[in-house]
């Protein structure tokens, strides 16, 4: 019994074969991430400089240079939470660099946590921007509030252990997160199609971004085979039991 436990626990063939064939997100995963994140980064960039550098105050901006707290600490952990988030989804970098994977994973709760309670404060006490309705409004709580749940549910389940309870949840608090990406592009269609959108059709446009990025997140989860400690540790225990 030892040795078949052994060769189970060690690289069975089967096994092997299956985390070979999964065993690397390809680079493009991660490419188009990134560039999905570009445009909101930049534009995060450009708030932060008028904030540093004085821009002229207008009604569109005026609640920002009035309590610029929330959109700063919205802004820094965005940025780092949509460069780093891509990299936690190689698996073949996880498991050359597990400490690392760690340690930014750490740092990444940290960070869509940030994200997600400070947009939800500024949905919530800063003026509402116009062409704001009431849908985009719930629409903004309930991501918002979405993406908190997800973080601390994937924090908790990595606790206990639950390596696959883990991956889903950071993948759609991290999917939620990215939102801002596939709006730019919604709104982008929507403006094609439909023209100058209202407030209505806004807000549509850009609850279609966060629908999309759940819909491929669940998807990817589905589609993701079981851990392969979760795999081995599965078949010792079948073996044992038959034995």
């Amino acid at each position: 019994m030892n040795a078949n436990v052994s060769n189970v626990v060690g690289k069975p063939p089967f096994l092997e074969t299956k985390v070979s064939a999964k065993a690397g997100s390809p680079a493009w995963l991660v490419s188009a991430l990134l560039l999905l994140s570009v445009i909101p980064l930049a534009a995060g960039a450009v708030r932060l400089t008028q904030l540093a550098g004085g821009a002229t105050i207008t009604p569109a901006n005026a609640r920002f240079f009035a309590s610029p707290l929330p959109v700063v600490l919205h802004i820094v952990s965005v940025s780092v939470y949509a460069i780093l988030g891509p990299f936690q989804f190689v698996t073949g970098f996880r498991r050359r660099r597990p400490g690392w994977h760690r340690v930014a994973g750490r740092l990444l709760v940290v960070c869509g946590l940030l994200v997600g309670f400070s947009g939800l404060w500024m949905t919530l006490f800063y003026p509402r921007a116009l062409g704001t309705g009431a849908l985009l409004y719930a629409l903004r709580l309930l991501f918002g509030s979405a993406m908190v749940v997800s973080v601390v549910l994937g924090f908790a389940a990595i606790m206990r252990g639950d390596v696959r309870g883990h991956r889903a949840w950071m993948t759609r608090g991290y999917a939620i997160g990215l939102g801002a990406g596939t709006q730019v592009l919604t709104q982008a269609a929507g403006a094609l199609i439909l023209g100058s959108p209202s407030p209505l059709s806004g807000a549509f446009l850009l609850g279609a971004g966060w629908v999309i990025n759940l819909a491929v997140a669940e998807w990817a989860i589905r589609k993701r085979p079981d851990p392969p400690g979760r795999t081995a540790s599965a078949v010792v225990s079948r073996r044992q039991a038959a034995e």
